[in-house]
């Protein structure tokens, strides 16, 4: 069936490193707080980027594993970072993100660090961690295939409460409608929005094909259980 409709997906996995205490997420200080949100987001400079050397031991090891990783990068919690695997066909994202995340756990062994791949890894006024997990079938990625995107969109939103269901605990902690979210009580979708439920890239709709992002997902979420979830509802459902 995956094979059939040649779906593809995208995840976006983000994470935050600690300190062995694992209280204190690398760069802050101990007992404090660093400079509020900003200059961390897709940073370079040992002032605002912590734990390089961790993320891009990861890469290397992923990649020598043939995980279908794409991309690493800052995130806007200091101490924060994302890496990016595929696009994958069908169950196979799933298979690599978790052999990612193993080799994440082994890679931090080694720095004498702990990594969280907890939805609010902290409190307050401070961006959580997703797994934002982008799709499309061959439908989507053809001529006329930004309508296929919509109906598919307009199916998820039917189903808003079930997939928040299975997308991740503790995900209410980080879908507040703030931090760029949308609510976990709502259903929004925009194109460029970082505030909504689902994102339609620029390119998308310039082009009239492409691909969506569901922005829902928590960093812990299990990815079989997402990937399967969206094309159920995005492709089967009436």
């Amino acid at each position: 069936m995956f094979w059939m409709h040649s779906d593809r997906a995208g995840l976006e996995q983000e994470y935050t490193l600690f300190n062995a205490d694992k209280v204190t997420p690398l760069g802050w200080p101990k007992g404090g707080f660093p400079g509020p949100q900003g200059p961390y987001y897709c940073s370079a400079g040992a002032d605002v980027a912590f734990g390089r050397q961790v993320v891009e031991a990861h890469y290397r090891a992923c990649l020598a594993a043939g995980i279908k990783m794409s991309g690493i990068n800052a995130e806007v919690l200091p101490g924060q970072w994302e890496f990016q695997v595929g696009p994958a066909e069908g169950i196979e994202a799933g298979d690599h993100l978790w052999m990612a995340r193993y080799i994440m756990y082994r890679v931090t062994e080694d720095f004498g660090v702990t990594v969280s791949f907890e939805p609010k890894p902290i409190a307050g006024d401070w961006n959580g961690s997703g797994c934002h997990s982008n799709f499309s079938t061959k439908a989507m990625r053809e001529e006329g295939g930004y309508k296929v995107i919509i109906e598919a969109i307009e199916r998820l939103g039917k189903k808003h409460a079930e997939h928040i269901e299975v997308y991740g605990l503790g995900n209410e902690k980080r879908l507040t409608g703030k931090h760029e979210t949308a609510s976990y009580k709502t259903f929004l979708y925009g194109v460029a929005n970082r505030g909504a439920s689902i994102r339609i890239p620029r390119d998308t709709e310039r082009d009239g094909k492409g691909y969506f992002e569901d922005r829902r997902p928590a960093s812990n979420c299990d990815p079989w259980i997402v990937t399967s979830k969206i094309f159920d509802t995005a492709v089967l459902s009436p």
